[in-house]
């Protein structure tokens, strides 16, 4: 048997590697993670999930005291925005948390390789200029921004930028511009505009938030107009060009049309992501990708090359950050000749929007693709806990088998639908029917109520509606 610097060597150090290189230590495996940033985990901590949790949270704070909310339930603030500080405390919540992942590194005894890996073949790979081999090879390079053809980021600028740009942002914009309607564009363009921005999000699709349950969808844009956004649906950029400090963004109809012309002090371009497979030298190794870049493993991460492996954004499925760790548990204990698994078919995904959207499983219309089915819905509307919280937007829908009465699917728009979210995937999980779920005991007065409420909906004996 040859021998190795390493039993395994994890290429990044996001959600997915971060997570597969502590697993793989815990199993008695010598363990190495290469990344090139200054600190450890990855995208998600360092300039997603974790940042703009802190501003959507700090935000939600501000306008809860401007516009009336909080003097509605008899606290009278007059508030003052000092944005540096709640920028500051957004680098707080990353610095802590990824000061926290070098800690278990070194709890763990995992060698931090600082910089970026490139195969030199299928056991070994160079990281700054340094030969480091490994028995098994996981591949955990997670994803970026995905460019919009003929437009130029310039984080630094501040006029036109992507997610990680528009985090920074030193001033609050007069008016921006968010190209993409999905997640990472609602989510920040929610934040500048509870700080005061105005804010036109323009996307291609005839709806907000593409891959979730129609009804949602459809939902979301009546919510995030009421909430003050232009939304500018189904129609697609043609060019930006910047003046100084102004952008001009073209755009027309996607089916064609009269062009028009959006001023803004900031453009944030958010159409998606893409996964990061340039750069490893998977050509040297006979590696190929698919038609979307992606890396194609077996059930248990394994790529068609011996000892590699790969998680995370770089293969199949919803780029997430908990689907990554999953994935980091599953094939760390693959390589240990345990059995790791991950169920693909139960990934929840959150909107961290205020409501929050939430959904997992199949929407109503995959759903009926696949044979009939009973759906039950339950406003919360009439839900006692968000009632008295005065959060009266949104539903819960969950969609069944009309045979089985096997859950097939759960979406939730409320306040706190991430949380919610989490009791309709354990049930999936294990198989759970809606009658399972109606007969549930749960806590009065909650939220989660309305997740049994919709699913007695579902057996046709709702009881609050």
């Amino acid at each position: 048997m040859a021998d190795y610097d390493y039993d395994v060597l994890v290429i990044g150090a996001g959600p997915g590697g971060y997570v597969a290189a502590i697993r793989a230590a815990q199993l008695g495996l010598k363990t190495a993670c290469a990344e090139g940033r200054e600190t450890l985990g990855g995208t998600c901590l360092n300039v997603g999930c974790i940042p703009s949790k802190a501003l959507l949270h700090a935000s939600e704070y501000f306008e809860a005291a401007k516009g009336g909310a909080m003097a509605a339930m008899g606290i009278k603030v007059t508030p003052e925005l000092d944005l540096p500080t709640m920028q500051g405390q957004r680098k707080d919540a990353v610095k802590g948390l990824t000061g926290g992942i070098e800690f278990l590194f070194k709890k763990n005894k995992i060698d931090w390789l600082k910089g970026y890996a490139q195969f030199k073949d299928a056991h070994s790979v160079e990281v700054a200029g340094k030969t480091v081999t490994a028995k098994n090879i996981v591949i955990a390079t997670g994803s970026s921004v995905t460019p919009l053809p003929g437009v130029e980021i310039d984080n630094a600028g501040g006029v036109v930028v992507d997610s990680t740009g528009a985090l920074e942002l030193a001033s609050v914009p007069k008016k921006m511009v968010v190209i993409g309607g999905g997640v990472i564009g609602l989510e920040l363009g929610s934040v500048w505009r509870r700080l005061g921005a105005e804010v036109t999000v323009v996307e291609y699709l005839d709806q907000l938030l593409p891959g979730m349950d129609g009804e949602v969808r459809r939902e979301a844009g009546k919510i995030f107009k009421k909430q003050g956004m232009v939304l500018k649906l189904g129609t697609k950029v043609t060019g930006v060009t910047v003046e100084g400090k102004t952008a001009k963004v073209t755009v027309e109809p996607a089916k064609g049309g009269d062009a028009e012309v959006i001023e803004a002090d900031v453009v944030l371009v958010s159409i998606g992501r893409r996964p990061n497979t340039e750069g490893l030298g998977l050509d040297k190794i006979g590696l190929e990708l698919n038609q979307r870049a992606q890396i194609e493993t077996d059930h248990d991460f394994a790529t068609k090359v011996d000892g590699v492996w790969a998680i995370g954004d770089v293969i199949p499925g919803p780029m997430l950050a908990h689907k990554a760790e999953d994935e980091g548990i599953a094939v760390a204990e693959n390589i240990a000749g345990l059995t790791g698994i991950v169920n693909h078919d139960v990934i929840p995904g959150v909107v961290y929007t205020q409501p929050e959207f939430a959904g997992v499983g199949l929407t109503e219309e995959a759903a009926k693709e696949r044979g009939a089915i009973k759906v039950g819905k339950f406003p919360m509307l009439a839900n006692s806990r968000a009632k008295t919280n005065h959060e009266p937007d949104g539903f819960v829908k969950v969609i069944a088998d009309a045979e089985t009465d096997r859950v097939l699917g759960v979406w939730c728009i409320a306040s706190v639908a991430g949380t919610m979210i989490g009791q309709a995937a354990q049930a999936m999980e294990f198989g759970a029917t809606s009658e399972d779920i109606a007969y549930t005991c749960h806590a009065h007065p909650t939220h989660s109520e309305a997740i049994k409420e919709a699913a007695m909906a579902v057996l046709g004996k709702p009881i609050h509606i």
